[in-house]
């Protein structure tokens, strides 16, 4: 063997040793609906991609999205029976025009190594990837309903393009259950530049994080109802964020270094401000003239909008940190700004027009990490292990086929994955479970594509007697760690008593358990039994259709739980039929969102939403040291036919609300919903919250400034003995009131009026 052939196999095994183990394990997912022989992991080299950078990729990764048939492109408003991971070995990819991955498709390279998309010189397209294309004058997908997608571990490269050619790394107007997650951007650092590195001009997202962009005009241009965004850098870029437009906007671990600009929200100008609100903490803008420029003055309009919040902002030679149209706002420099904001302020009463420094959040020290910033942990991808060191539950004798029973299969899994510390992979597919699955401490759970596990029969179908489908930790306070990422639970057929999740598991304070891109998904999709056949909506009829009653609650956190880390977590009790053809609205019930109960705390929400829940979607009740970025909810489209006070009664053990009579003396629609509720807790700091009713009885004639913003009567509520409740950012659409205090409004929404919701930029209890 010569000496070059023998080295190149040497450092062929090498590489072969270290590679990612998603690349090496035997995929064996099933889509149940998708027909025989539907592959849902799909390698681009084997339909023929190169990743030499000089062959050109297009065609051969297109093939890779779209085989069989295109899947869900044009004319495919959405569908979960199709899903595909699409995997990116190590490589340069070169692409002449737009990929477009079809709806429910992830997107995933070798994190190791991580694979380029570089654009040749020729490029053609809007966004070497293009996540919702323009077929026609619309986007293809309805932006608000583009769920269940991923991209990560990627290099964008649009050097390749003439810096003054038009050119965008990534299109992506997403909403929910969407993630962008550790991808470079590299666009031309010529003065002639005109490249973009993401664009986003609608949705309802939202989450990403560990984003960097290197050059460019923008780095990111965006416009969304809401987001979370950590651990962005930007390094000289001519503006690194161009916000488009938005409700609420959430920025943790922003890094902007040598831009001209950080942050531009003047969009609309001074008489129709288009951005809501921007919050930024624990960040750092360095050698950047000005970090914020803004269009608001005195006398703007919408009256609260482009109010902003900064803490623990740190700054070096950033000579003006926010800029309006007549000059410095708020001087820069070297230093650190630990709060400053701009808006309407209740503290507790108000509004109070804001425009200075505030008093920092006194933020406890278990929420804090090493930096003393707010503890964060990107997703683990688990890049260092081998092949060998994957349980996968297919393997393990689980069908996921939607209709055998695979209970037995996946408690056997999870016990072998845990007792051998290795990680358990939920291969796609739709697995059924009729009893509760006990995930014991050691327990690492990671899904392929999104697969689903749902409660089904009688274990799960008695709301007096209330069982969970994954019961974390046997008992309230039991020590260990679990991770669980990229996986939904739910349930099939009526399921009133079914808790989708109980955390019962107390995590040590240096390891916090954690949750990423984890959701539930009650009805709305083939093999839940709830969708257009069975519970159609029915429009002014209060009737309750007992068949569709689908949940009991989505998750519970008990009261000697603590150290859980959520990220990009989508609580949702679905409002339409993601199979049908134009995504039509159906009416299931689920009685309660997430409940947190634990009087020890420590709690990190990031990016999460609870939707559609009939009692509440978010509950705090006797709990403390809670960390929240950009809450959001939707209250039920069919309320208040039925209201909240059937089929769910009232139990006192878990605090729930009784509308009957705490809405004695209330006028308006009192029995619907609360957004967020918080009873006897307490250090409680919440960085950007949306809390939407945009619906009566499935009109949206009442979610109007015109019509008077009355959906309901009322959607936060702070009672009993809280204390230190920290708010910036409330966004509320739909509410007469938009925060209650032991049953006072403590603001009116047409005393807070923004680009579209009300906002009050500060609240605090006192």
């Amino acid at each position: 063997m010569r000496f070059q052939t023998f080295l190149l196999a040497t450092i062929s095994l090498a590489v072969g040793i270290h590679a990612y183990w998603l690349e090496d394990i035997t995929h064996q997912g099933v889509a149940p609906f998708a027909g025989s022989g539907y592959s849902v992991f799909r390698n681009v080299k084997d339909f023929g991609a190169k990743g030499d950078g000089v062959t050109d990729d297009t065609a051969a990764i297109t093939a890779a999205l779209n085989t069989p048939n295109n899947r869900c492109l044009q004319g495919c408003a959405s569908t979960t029976t199709k899903p595909a991971v699409v995997y990116f070995p190590s490589g340069t990819y070169l692409i002449s025009s737009s990929l477009v991955p079809p709806y429910f498709t992830q997107l995933v390279g070798d994190p190791n190594n991580r694979p380029v998309l570089k654009a040749s010189a020729n490029f053609a397209g809007f966004g070497l990837i293009d996540g919702n294309p323009y077929y026609t004058s619309n986007l293809n997908w309805v932006s608000t309903n583009v769920f269940y997608r991923q991209m990560r571990n990627f290099v964008i490269d649009t050097t390749g393009i003439a810096p003054a050619t038009a050119a965008t790394g990534i299109h992506w107007p997403t909403s929910q259950a969407t993630s962008l997650i550790n991808i470079e951007f590299n666009m031309p650092t010529d003065a002639s530049t005109v490249h973009v590195g993401l664009f986003i001009e609608s949705g309802s997202g939202g989450f990403m994080s560990d984003l960097t962009f290197n050059g460019g005009a923008t780095g990111a241009s965006m416009g969304n109802q809401q987001y979370t965004m950590r651990n962005l850098v930007f390094n000289n870029c001519q503006t690194a964020i161009n916000q488009i437009w938005n409700w609420g906007w959430t920025y943790i671990n922003l890094q902007i270094n040598n831009c001209q600009k950080g942050i531009d929200i003047t969009a609309g100008g001074s008489d129709a401000l288009a951005v809501g609100s921007i919050t930024v903490i624990d960040s750092t803008f360095k050698d950047t003239p000005v970090g914020i420029t803004t269009a608001f003055q005195s006398g703007s309009q919408p009256a609260t909008a482009a109010s902003i919040i900064l803490e623990n902002l740190n700054l070096n030679n950033v000579p003006v940190a926010v800029q309006g149209p007549s000059g410095t706002m708020l001087e820069g420099g070297s230093t650190t700004i630990a709060a400053w904001g701009q808006g309407h302020q209740y503290t507790p009463t108000g509004p109070d027009s804001l425009q200075g420094t505030i008093t920092a959040n006194n933020r406890p020290a278990s929420l804090l990490g090493a930096n003393g910033n707010y503890y964060s942990r990107s997703k683990p991808q688990y890049e260092n292990l081998a092949a060998s060191d994957i349980v996968s539950a297919r393997s393990s004798g689980a069908k996921g086929d939607a209709s055998t029973d695979d209970t037995a299969a996946l408690q056997s899994a999870i016990n072998s994955a845990a007792s051998g510390n290795k990680v358990l992979f939920l291969d796609h597919g739709i697995y059924k479970v009729t009893s509760t699955l006990s995930i014991p401490a050691g327990s690492k759970i990671v899904g392929e594509g999104y697969p689903i596990i749902v409660a089904s029969g009688a274990t799960f179908g008695d709301m007096n007697n209330p069982k969970p489908l994954l019961q974390v930790g046997a008992n309230s306070g039991d020590a260990g760690q679990v991770e669980f990422s990229d996986f939904v639970v739910g349930t099939q057929g009526p399921a009133p008593g079914a808790t989708l999740i109980e955390w019962n598991l107390a995590s040590s304070a240096g390891t916090p358990s954690g949750m990423w891109d984890v959701h539930a998904r009650v009805g709305g999709f083939q093999g839940s039994q709830f969708t257009v056949a069975e519970c159609l909506k029915q429009p002014g009829s209060g009737t309750i259709n007992s068949n569709c009653i689908g949940a009991y609650m989505l998750m519970h956190i008990t009261t000697s739980a603590t150290n859980l880390y959520m990220e990009n977590t989508w609580l949702w009790t679905a409002d339409h039929d993601i199979e049908d053809s134009t995504n039509t609205q159906i009416t299931v019930y689920s009685g309660r969102g997430l409940l947190i109960e634990s009087t020890v705390g420590n709690f990190w929400l990031l990016g999460t939403a609870v939707e559609h829940n009939h009692l509440y979607n978010y509950q705090l009740a006797g709990t403390k040291n809670i960390f929240a970025s950009m809450l959001q909810t939707e209250t039920p489209y069919y309320q208040p036919m039925p209201n909240a006070i059937e089929p769910f009664p009232v139990v006192t053990a878990l605090q729930d609300p009784d509308f009957s009579s705490a809405c004695n003396g209330v006028s308006g629609n009192c029995a619907n919903a609360w957004g967020l509720r918080i009873v006897d807790s307490s250090d409680v700091f919440i960085y950007g919250a949306g809390h939407y009713s945009f619906f009566n009885n499935y009109s949206t004639d009442c979610s109007t400034v015109d019509a008077g913003e009355n959906c309901q009567s009322r959607i936060v509520s702070i009672e009993g003995s809280s204390s230190n409740i920290n708010v910036y950012a409330l966004n509320t659409i739909g509410s007469l009131s938009m925060l209650d205090h032991d049953g006072t409004s403590i603001a009116k929404w047409q005393d807070n009026v923004n680009v579209f919701p009300a906002n009050v930029v500060l609240y605090r209890t006192g």
